[in-house]
């Protein structure tokens, strides 16, 4: 590890450290070190970091803000590759909008709407980053991100660039082809807005805000949406329908605020919420033969 940890330093990439606890970069507050933790300050140093870690035949893993992410206890094997500051640049033209994808989703919604900006008043409550929310094809309120993307510039684990179109991310239901089929960083996306009336935009934005935090528990460390909605069901609905809601195992809960939340609610570890997803999956399957899938992604050490 010496060897490419020299290496990376003397590209002065940015921060480059050994045995970091990923605890503090996710927002359940959950996870153990990773061998190796870069975060470039480009997308130059991005791309030279991964160049690095393919010459040493390194496996890494990409995060954003840490919002839709469980990391094992046991910590990533590798190196993970952050995308923050440096890598969160924003550049408006009329309604054609180009953003980094370290840049948070929730700053980039009330920046445009400011702008009398509309498009991503769905997005105003996603707590993550733009390249994590193309990544899974984040959505809210009856709208997602294949709604408005119109093309992301990736870079892939052969140190190339390309830029995808909408229809060459093959976006689906909470997924797109960064998931399925060829492993990216998202580097930058370009999204096409319309103008709106700036008045109506900021109500709605706050409209979504309110109802997050009244049906939502992010007054404690959570991931977000732990389940894909088996639709036409939901999995909020099923949960609570089990009686589930309130169960902990460990320092675990599901949330009573809303049933497809789980919560942090006393240093929780990574091995009791994934007791309690399984769990979770028994009981609806056993109730209702419905088999649960998980949104949230789930990384690291067996």
């Amino acid at each position: 590890m010496n060897g490419i940890v020299n290496e990376l330093q003397a590209l002065n990439i940015g921060k480059v450290k050994e045995n970091e606890s990923l605890a503090q970069y996710t927002t359940m507050k959950i996870g153990g070190p990773a061998d190796l933790f870069i975060e470039p300050t480009s997308v130059e140093n991005l791309q030279k970091a991964i160049n690095v870690l393919r010459k040493y035949k390194l496996n890494w893993q990409a995060i954003g803000r840490g919002s839709n992410l469980l990391i094992s206890d046991k910590g990533i094997e590798g190196a993970v590759v952050r995308l923050g500051t440096g890598l969160d640049q924003l550049q408006i033209e009329e309604t054609e909008i180009t953003v980094g994808g370290g840049h948070s989703l929730i700053s980039l919604a009330t920046i445009i709407s400011k702008k009398g900006i509309s498009g991503l008043e769905f997005a105003s409550g996603i707590p993550g980053s733009v390249g994590g929310a193309v990544y899974m094809n984040a959505g809210a309120h009856g709208s997602d991100i294949s709604k408005v993307l119109k093309t992301a510039h990736i870079l892939f684990e052969d140190g190339t660039f390309e830029w995808l179109s909408n229809e060459e991310m093959e976006f689906s239901y909470r997924t797109s082809i960064l998931q399925k089929k060829r492993r990216g960083v998202l580097v930058e996306s370009t999204f096409q807005l319309s103008y709106g009336n700036r008045s109506e935009i900021v109500a709605e934005m706050q409209k979504n805000k309110d109802y997050r935090k009244e049906t939502q528990p992010w007054n404690f460390p959570c991931a977000g949406s732990i389940f894909r909605n088996p639709l036409p069901n939901y999995a909020g609905k099923l949960i609570e329908a089990a009686g589930l809601k309130g169960f902990s195992i460990g320092g675990a809960k599901i949330s009573e605020m809303h049933g497809n939340f789980i919560v942090n609610v006393g240093n929780a570890k990574a091995e009791d919420v994934h007791n309690l997803i399984q769990h979770v999956k028994e009981t609806i399957y056993r109730l209702y033969e419905i088999k649960m899938e998980t949104e949230v992604e789930i990384i690291g050490r067996k």
